[in-house]
């Protein structure tokens, strides 16, 4: 019994290492997985930018306002835009 056992788990084993080679190597060796990378890097630095207020300089992300419109404004541009008072 315990055979059986110990064999359905080192074959289950087995099946998840030929799958997590088979994504690395399709992830780090081919033109697709290139791809991947470099969109997964690009919405990295959309992210990265869209917190980060020229003026103001980074927020986290729980502190930024989101617009109606769906775009993100730092939390003293807003207080400027909405309040009409600007930082002294």
């Amino acid at each position: 019994m315990v055979e059986i056992i110990l064999e359905g788990v080192l074959f289950v084993a087995l099946v998840a290492t030929v799958v997590a080679l088979f994504y690395w190597g399709i992830l780090y060796l081919t033109p697709l997985g290139r791809r991947i990378r470099e969109t997964e890097n690009r919405r990295r630095i959309d992210r990265d930018a869209d917190l980060t207020c020229p003026i103001h300089g980074r927020y986290a992300e729980r502190d930024v306002v989101r617009l109606p419109t769906g775009e993100r404004m730092c939390p003293a541009c807003y207080k400027e835009a909405t309040h009409g008072k600007l930082d002294q």
